[in-house]
């Protein structure tokens, strides 16, 4: 079976891509929406979006059809944030493009035009069934670390599907580090920043930005602006309970501010402040552990408790160790969790949506990616088995309806030496 489907989606390689009608019959179809698994469906897309998806979906005429019986169909997982297509070699600085410790700028930095779409990292987390990443800076020498891109995983040389889609921010421990060494320098600079911005707004010919010593630049500030005016999503990144309230109330200042929290280690202790303030939430999901004091409070029990009290919650691969990828693990995680006495955990389908919908859904996306629902984006997996098990891998990958290659670096080295020759070995093998 798994030959067969691997032969078709060969052919649909070779096919015109977004000229073909794909349906696949019989899988296990899980939509990403919070819904749960629907057993022996039919999913249809065609033109790079979704056509359909359900138990009582026929096969369209014409249509290359997928036997996928004893498999299972997933929206590609969506990745955020990190810092993928930014690190080739996270310890060699000249591969890495994640901060700018020596620049002048912060809030207008664009890391859009870093994207390497060949880096190593794409293919392998491709293989892992993320489709797409919400990439976030680091941040340099502010609390700013500019503005993130949403990028596809796509094997093309067109990553980018929204540029400067949000400005990320670090408060906190971390924010107060950059600062200066606290948490009221942190809230200080910020604030003084988005005055600055406002300053600029209103008599640019008198704004000094462009002094050496200015703390924002006149990109800086046109980059706040959309900020200010809720134009472009601000995710803030911090896990104590009173910093979780502090940034919650920059909304009364603030009006119009489309607020992201990422993070939010402590997020469970406030949460029906967060769901009351209608602010999303994409959670770590190691962050499970006290391990600094302002995670005093952190539990496996976060994001359920966030969940259960009504916060729009996803789960974010900041620190996901071995790839992005393995996000699934950790929603899979929050499933098992809630046969625990006393813990409280995700449903399969929600915990599938804080992977896929959910991340989309903070930043205003889960309109275009995250779901199989009619009309968004055909970022379709084929898996051989459940994708919150650990053991389940892709069989076919299509990112915008374009079938995708079933290869990586990591599968070629594999292939290399799964068994060798002695003529293909390299020098340092040579037994002479």
């Amino acid at each position: 079976m798994i030959r067969a489907l691997l032969l078709s989606a060969a052919a649909l390689i070779a096919a015109p891509a977004l000229a073909q009608t794909v349906a696949i019959t019989g899988a296990t179809v899980a939509l990403g929406d919070g819904s749960a698994p629907i057993q022996n469906a039919t999913l249809v897309f065609r033109d790079g979006r979704i056509i359909a998806a359900g138990s009582g979906v026929a096969a369209p005429a014409g249509a290359e059809v997928i036997d996928a019986h004893g498999k299972w169909v997933s929206p590609g997982l969506v990745a955020g944030f990190t810092g993928l297509g930014l690190h080739d070699a996270n310890g060699i600085e000249e591969s890495n493009d994640g901060s700018a410790k020596g620049s002048p700028f912060a809030a207008a930095i664009d890391v859009s035009t870093a994207i390497n779409p060949t880096g190593v990292k794409i293919a392998n987390e491709r293989l892992g069934g993320v489709t797409r990443a919400l990439v976030a800076p680091d941040t340099g020498n502010s609390i700013f670390a500019g503005q993130g891109a949403v990028i596809d995983l796509g094997d093309d040389a067109n990553p980018v599907m929204r540029a400067r889609a949000f400005q990320y921010v670090e408060l906190g421990e971390h924010g107060a580090r950059d600062a200066g060494g606290s948490r009221p320098a942190a809230y200080a600079l910020f604030r003084d920043a988005l005055t600055q911005a406002q300053d600029y707004r209103r008599n640019p010919a008198t704004f000094g930005g462009r002094d050496r010593g200015a703390l924002i630049k006149r990109s800086d500030a046109e980059a706040l602006l959309k900020v200010i005016d809720g134009q472009v999503p601000l995710v803030v990144h911090v896990d104590r309970a009173s910093d979780i309230r502090n940034v919650l109330g920059l909304t009364r200042d603030y009006p119009k501010l489309r607020l992201v929290l990422t993070g939010a280690s402590e997020g469970w202790r406030v949460a029906r402040e967060i769901t009351a303030a209608k602010v999303p939430v994409i959670a770590a999901a190691l962050a499970d552990l006290p391990e600094s004091f302002e995670a005093v409070a952190a539990t496996e029990s976060n994001v359920g408790r966030m969940r259960a009290a009504g916060v729009q919650v996803g789960l974010s691969a900041d620190g996901a160790s071995g790839g992005e990828h393995n996000i699934r693990q950790y929603a899979g995680n929050l499933v098992a969790i809630t046969r625990i006495p006393g813990a409280t955990g995700l449903d399969w389908g929600q915990a599938l949506a804080s992977i896929t919908s959910g991340p989309a859904a903070a930043l205003g996306l889960d309109g275009e990616i995250g779901s199989l629902r009619p009309g968004r984006r055909a970022d379709v997996v084929l898996w051989d088995g459940d994708p919150l098990e650990i053991e389940s891998q892709p069989v076919a990958i299509w990112i915008d309806g374009k079938p995708q290659p079933m290869r990586s670096r990591q599968t070629e080295l594999r292939d290399r030496y799964l068994t060798p020759t002695e003529g293909a070995l390299p020098k340092a093998y040579d037994r002479r």
